[in-house]
């Protein structure tokens, strides 16, 4: 492959700035490494010359990582951005900025060499940055392991405080995005505001009903999600344009071994594929 990208190295740690920039130097997609130590210097540098991506340092004194960030997102031809965080805390909270990825630090070889693949192949196909697009998977990387949480998978979604719980049949993953972030990007995949703290997907209703303890309830094979009175009508509006397209309750068949309702033609045992 022949070495096409330009990179640019923000850190202030300088046995991790230069780590980064060795490693990432011996790839055979980049072929110019470019340094700063700080985020100054990494605005400045951007007004003289121009990189493909931009491996950005998240804490550091005066501008930092989500600082740079911003001003690489109004470029005529912003580069790809990747996150280096030392704290979980603050991984996802990167692709509210359209981040290709985020990193956590002890820098693992394989992930920095998965990023840059990454980078790669957007650009290839004609892309600059991610796009703030709509997450299909999002990668939680925990420092001993990395999670991958299918948006197909995730049946609700509840806010707490400044991150979100994906609720999923396998349980629950808490990563740092704000309700209302999701809430736009995943708009397209059938996920709608229920209540303050909760996003639903409408294919995964299984019924509404009303509680002593709750009030109005969606339940989902992972849990019921209270429903607010000002979001009512505009669930059940939804949820009644779903059945009407055969839309209603496809994925909650996959899981708990319960059978979806067959299709004309469709043998009772198979179950429907997810949407």
């Amino acid at each position: 492959m022949k070495p096409e990208l330009r990179v640019l190295v923000v850190e202030d740690e300088a046995s991790t700035r230069q780590e980064m920039a060795a490693l990432l130097g011996d790839m055979p997609e980049v072929a110019e490494v470019l340094v700063a130590d700080n985020g100054a210097t990494a605005v400045r540098l951007l007004g003289t010359t121009t990189i493909d991506a931009a491996f950005l340092d998240i804490l550091m004194p005066g501008l930092d990582g989500m600082d740079v960030a911003r001003v690489l997102s109004v470029l005529s031809e912003p580069p790809s951005i990747v996150f280096v965080t030392a704290s979980e805390a603050h991984a996802v909270e990167a692709f509210g900025i359209g981040a290709v990825d985020y990193l956590l630090k002890p820098i693992r070889p394989e992930r920095l060499a998965e990023a840059v693949g990454r980078i790669a192949q957007l650009r290839s196909a004609g892309g600059t940055a991610q796009p703030a697009e709509d997450l299909h998977v999002v990668q939680i990387d925990t420092g001993r392991r990395t999670v991958f949480v299918k948006r197909d998978d995730v049946q609700f979604v509840e806010a707490q405080g400044d991150y979100v719980r994906l609720h999923t049949a396998d349980g629950g993953h808490l990563i740092r995005l704000s309700l209302s972030y999701l809430e736009e990007v995943w708009a397209s995949a059938g996920f709608v505001r229920v209540h303050r703290g909760y996003l639903i997907a409408i294919p995964w209703v299984r019924d509404l009903r009303v509680t002593s303890s709750s009030g109005l309830v969606a339940g989902t094979p992972a849990g019921d999600v209270p429903v607010s009175r000002r979001h009512g009508r505009h669930l059940r509006a939804q949820l009644l344009e779903a059945a009407r397209r055969d839309q209603l309750g496809g994925r909650a068949a996959t899981t708990q071994g319960a059978a979806a309702r067959p299709r004309d033609g469709e043998p009772d045992q198979q179950p429907r594929q997810s949407p």
